[in-house]
């Protein structure tokens, strides 16, 4: 047997009347057997199965990371107003990529590629001053859907995840995340190079470049 601490938040803490406890469990167990261990004991957290993210140590885990003696374990509830996590989102709030790394890492991938795109402070010789990004949302989200799969057809890869922020972002700030998980990495590399691409070409999402002259230009 082995011993670790599981830390409690918000509405899992309010179900539990603990912000921690201590508990022994068998060697090779996973965080998600060790969630579904604690559902039995706390009925009531039944509902946030598939609604939650995992942390180890406080980083973020996938489900079949097997637990080490003496670990802390967090199981974190959905956040930004109690939404449950979404692989593909249009979203004004800032961007997690630790989040959809756990989300699509499986014991089945060897390779997950991200590709962050970040705004930079000049495009075309003129110097820029922040970006501001807006999108039709609902049917942004669809066609990031459509896109995943369209990788998937083309690519033998595993899950996938893509944010993109909307609104004012300044220099240095991330405006997309495009993760991949496949068994080796070529296919991700290519399937997250596409996935940008595609992003460019079809996603009803605009840029108003805002340069630091005082002028301000909708760019591709």
């Amino acid at each position: 047997m082995i011993t670790v601490q599981i830390r409690f938040f918000a509405g899992h803490r309010d179900i539990v009347g603990q912000t921690s406890q201590t508990r022994q469990i068998e060697h090779g167990t996973t965080i998600d057997q060790l969630w579904h261990a604690v559902v039995k004991t706390y009925p009531q957290l039944a509902h946030y199965t598939g609604r939650l993210l995992y942390a180890i140590n406080q980083e973020f885990a996938t489900p079949e990371q097997v637990l080490c003696d003496g670990d802390e374990v967090a199981f974190i509830p959905p956040v930004s107003g109690g939404a449950p996590f979404s692989p593909f989102r249009i979203s004004r709030e800032r961007i997690d990529p630790a989040a959809l790394v756990a989300y699509v890492q499986t014991a089945e991938d060897g390779a997950v590629v991200t590709f962050a795109g970040v705004v930079r402070n000049h495009s075309g010789g003129r110097a820029t001053a922040y970006l501001n990004y807006e999108a039709y949302t609902d049917m942004a989200t669809a066609v990031l859907v459509q896109l995943a799969s369209e990788a998937h057809q083309r690519w033998p890869i595993g899950r996938v995840a893509i944010h993109h922020r909307i609104g004012r972002l300044n220099i240095g700030e991330t405006a997309v995340v495009v993760v991949v998980a496949a068994p080796h990495r070529e296919a991700a590399f290519a399937a997250v190079a596409y996935l940008m691409d595609r992003i460019k070409e079809v996603a009803p999402i605009w840029k108003k470049e805002f340069w630091a002259d005082g002028e301000a230009e909708w760019r591709a």
